[in-house]
């Protein structure tokens, strides 16, 4: 009886080891295959690539089908589009948790240092304190920039964004931020115009910043064509400014009631005056009419005895009142100037 030998061309471990074999040179092949194909992509329209090659800066590819040599060879950095817009929100400017949990043990009647104390607050130009919370709207302008500066644009843009909110809150007053006292709103329309100007004097700052950069050599490779604000009033400070408000507004109405209490005591004065000289005015009349009529028969003998007309008028006038007047005498004496004797009439009982 022969022995079969197991280590012979056919046996089972040869047949083994050249599956294995194949096995892991068709893995080898696709691996190769997946590494070679590794940056060949599809960019979107919502993107753009640059490409590097051994680290340097080679070129850039919009839209489209993407061929590029695989790592290390080139690496291939996507990018938003021209179009596209980013957000970011700013912290540099909001108020620390350190900050945040100072307030809080100050609530509670706790001692807070004050190094905490303008944490994420701006100073006015009027000395005021106002907090600003701001989103950031940026595009890509120059892709070899964004690049090289790739870890830096974040921290380099929020101290582009707090340096700017500086000076455009240093250059203002309280009340041309935000409507801190709506008193004053209607009594300045410059006020109201410069807090619409706000947000573009914040942009046109933080491009001034980047301009800079890029002649520094530094650039970021971005621009910002907008920036959202929200300002508030610290805390504290709103309900400051919410008494000032209530008692202003107690005052207007005050002032709005005596101001309707005065107009009417000064209607009434003024009707009370309107009767009083219309009486007074009636009165007259009615005097004037009375002496008019009392003097009518004067002035008409007077105006008759000028105008010569009736001669004898007079004379007959003195002996029609004459009679009436001697009626009621108990006596008359009579005198003649040219004679001394006496005539005495006996008057009419």
């Amino acid at each position: 009886m022969m022995r079969r030998d197991t280590a012979g061309p056919g046996s089972p471990w040869q047949q083994a080891g050249r599956l294995a074999f194949l096995a892991l040179y068709a893995v080898t092949l696709l691996a190769a295959l997946a590494w070679a194909l590794s940056n060949v992509r599809q960019v979107g329209p919502e993107n753009r690539v640059v490409v590097l090659r051994l680290g340097a800066l080679h070129r850039i590819h919009n839209a489209g089908l993407l061929l590029a040599w695989p790592r290390p060879l080139e690496q291939v950095v996507i990018l938003p589009s021209p179009d596209r817009v980013i957000e970011h929100h700013v912290a540099a400017l909001l108020r620390s948790q350190q900050a945040l949990q100072a307030d809080s043990s100050a609530s509670k009647g706790n001692p807070v240092s004050d190094a905490l104390a303008g944490s994420g607050y701006l100073l006015t130009g009027d000395a005021g304190v106002v907090q600003l919370d701001v989103r950031v709207f940026y595009r890509v302008v120059d892709p070899y920039d964004y690049v090289l500066q790739s870890d830096h644009i974040t921290p380099a843009l929020e101290r582009l964004v707090a340096r700017s909110a500086v000076t455009v809150c240093a250059a203002r007053d309280l009340d041309t931020i935000l409507v801190a006292r709506p008193e004053l709103v209607g009594a300045s329309s410059d006020a109201a115009e410069r807090r619409e100007r706000l947000r573009g004097d914040l942009v046109h700052g933080i491009n001034q910043g980047l301009a800079a950069l890029k002649i520094g050599g530094t650039g970021l490779g971005i621009e910002v064509p907008r920036v959202d604000v929200q300002a508030s009033l610290p805390r504290d400070a709103v309900s400051a400014f919410n008494a000032v408000l209530t008692a202003s507004q107690t005052a207007e109405q005050n002032a709005a009631k005596a101001r309707t209490e005065a107009a009417q005591l000064t209607q009434t004065a003024t009707q009370a005056a309107d009767r009083t000289l219309q009486v007074a005015r009636a009165q007259a009349s009615e005097r004037l009419a009375r002496a008019q009529a009392d003097t009518a028969t004067v002035l008409r003998l007077a105006q008759a005895m000028q105008d010569n007309i009736d001669p004898g008028l007079l004379l007959r006038l003195y002996r029609e009142r004459m009679a009436a007047i001697l009626s009621k005498a108990g006596a008359v004496v009579t005198v003649d100037p040219r004679d001394d004797s006496r005539l005495i009439i006996p008057g009419a009982e």
